[in-house]
């Protein structure tokens, strides 16, 4: 299973992924990774990945 969260912010901070840290708390293994979507200009990876939108489309 792969997470996906979509932030309007421009960075992402260890409080706006609580809901995936829930998630992966709750399914193990089973999560193979984790992405943040918002409205930065770099991606870069945490114990997640954040990548900007801007990135998935012209």
């Amino acid at each position: 299973m792969l997470a996906i969260e979509v932030k309007l912010a421009d960075r992402v901070e260890d409080a706006d992924v609580k809901h995936i840290r829930w998630l992966r708390d709750r399914i193990g293994d089973d999560l193979i990774d984790a992405v943040v979507i918002c409205a930065g200009e770099h991606a870069y990876r945490r114990r997640d990945a954040v990548v900007p939108l801007a990135l998935l489309g012209p």
